[in-house]
């Protein structure tokens, strides 16, 4: 009875215990996303988001921009993709939804009409809205609103936008501005002053010489690779470079850390000192990020894709150091005492007889960090300036390029694929097996 009596009492404090536990850890859990929902400020971010602000730029990343541009100092009006010099329509040529001479009359496409009159007088016609007219004088914006307008018109003194279903109106002291969107990446095979802007396919390759200078096919890839505003050839380069940086800093990382990964392994390295000092090496350099051994070493060798390549062999030496020295604390002794027996000198045992052991986790994992790393150049390239990473970053920080931008993350999510697919066709054909 006694027996009984303790067993039911053990029974009792293991259920007690584990309703315990079963209150206290969904608690707990409770309690954590409740410090989350306050410490990183989920009310204020709601509040901050802003929409309209997300719209225009997933917008941007698939449609370009035409403006239409009056300088209020000369009166003279540009016309221009992006804005840019390098896509400005030639003189005496403009898009064929802009009309008039002394009143130029800009049609947007959803029913909106902006004509631009002399003496910076604008007037912008809006359906289901009515007329907006608006005038520089003595450096400032008069316009015929009243104080009650709606959210997709800021009216001030100094600035003055309208928002449109396809386009943009601003007025500033210095210029009228008009965007009309279009989808599309444009001008991305020839600028306007190319003679192949506009030009089917069939025509360049089967149809007259366009270019009395160049042959039709050579004349093309010349305007396209040199494509001043898509940069296609800088482009293809700076995809070199990023998968030039993941190269020799992965490569580099395995050949400095297989040599390493002996002395911190225990089978090969019996004294303890000398294995425990190298274990801690490989912790230091694979505990401090990539991105910060990026910093340090640019701030002491300058930027550039080297710069890069090191902060990458850095890092995963560290890493490979440790999976290495796992390996060959698994290998197998009888192949070694096999090696052994031929008379093998201690170099020779490690040669033909540890090495086999290891060359598979050796080739997968470093052509997995391979493929990781082509991921990670691209970030490392935009602090050391170099790479697809570095034209991203430019891309981004203009604010306006938004279509590049798109451009430059689909050729990295493909350089991503294409080197996803090699490193597995590589430890397909190296290791005798397939993904």
């Amino acid at each position: 009875m006694a027996d009984l009596s303790l067993l039911q009492q053990e029974t009792d404090a293991l259920f007690s215990r584990k309703k315990w536990i079963g209150f206290a850890v969904p608690a707990v859990i409770l309690a954590y996303f409740v410090y989350v929902f306050f410490a990183f400020d989920i009310p204020g971010l709601a509040q901050r988001a802003k929409m309209e602000n997300a719209v225009i730029l997933a917008s941007d990343s698939w449609s370009y921009k035409t403006h239409v541009t009056r300088s209020h100092r000369s009166g003279e009006i540009d016309y221009a993709i992006e804005g840019e010099r390098k896509g400005r329509y030639p003189e005496g040529t403009r898009p064929d939804w802009v009309s008039g001479e002394d009143e130029v009359v800009v049609d947007l496409g959803d029913g909106s009409v902006v004509t631009l009159f002399p003496d910076n007088y604008t007037e912008i016609d809006l359906p289901g809205f009515g007329k907006i007219e608006a005038q520089l004088e003595g450096g400032k914006i008069t316009t015929n609103l009243g104080d009650d307008v709606p959210d997709w018109i800021k009216a001030g003194p100094r600035r003055v936008s309208v928002f449109t279903e396809n386009g943009r109106v601003t007025l500033t002291r210095s210029k009228t501005e008009i965007f009309r969107y279009a989808g599309g990446w444009e001008l991305f095979f020839f600028t306007l002053a190319s003679p192949y802007h506009g030009v089917g396919v069939s025509k360049i390759l089967f149809g007259d010489q366009i270019d009395p200078e160049r042959s039709n096919l050579k004349g093309a890839w010349q305007d396209f690779w040199g494509n001043p505003m898509w940069r296609h050839g800088d482009v293809l380069w700076a995809i070199g470079e990023t998968i030039l940086m993941a190269f020799l800093g992965t490569f580099g990382a395995a050949m400095v850390a297989l040599p390493l990964a002996f002395l911190a392994a225990k089978r090969f390295t019996p004294i303890l000192a000398l294995r425990f000092g190298m274990r801690r090496i490989f912790d230091f350099v694979r505990g401090v990020d990539g991105l910060i051994w990026t910093i340090v070493l640019a701030r002491a060798f300058g930027p550039g894709p080297m710069t890069g390549a090191l902060a990458i062999l850095i890092t995963d030496t560290g890493t490979f150091g440790k999976m290495f020295s796992e390996a060959l604390e698994n290998v197998d002794n009888k192949q070694i005492e096999g090696v052994f027996s031929t008379g093998a000198k201690p170099l020779q045992r490690y040669r033909f007889g540890v090495i086999p052991q290891i060359v598979p986790v050796l080739i997968a994992q470093v052509l997995y960090f391979l493929e990781s790393n082509t991921r990670s150049a691209t970030i490392i390239g935009a602090i050391t300036g170099g790479g697809i990473g570095l034209l991203l970053t430019q891309a981004m920080q203009t604010q306006k390029d938004w279509e590049e931008v798109a451009y430059y993350i689909v050729l990295v999510i493909v350089m991503v694929m294409v080197m996803d697919w090699l490193s597995g066709w590589l430890r397909g054909r190296l290791i005798g097996k397939k993904d």
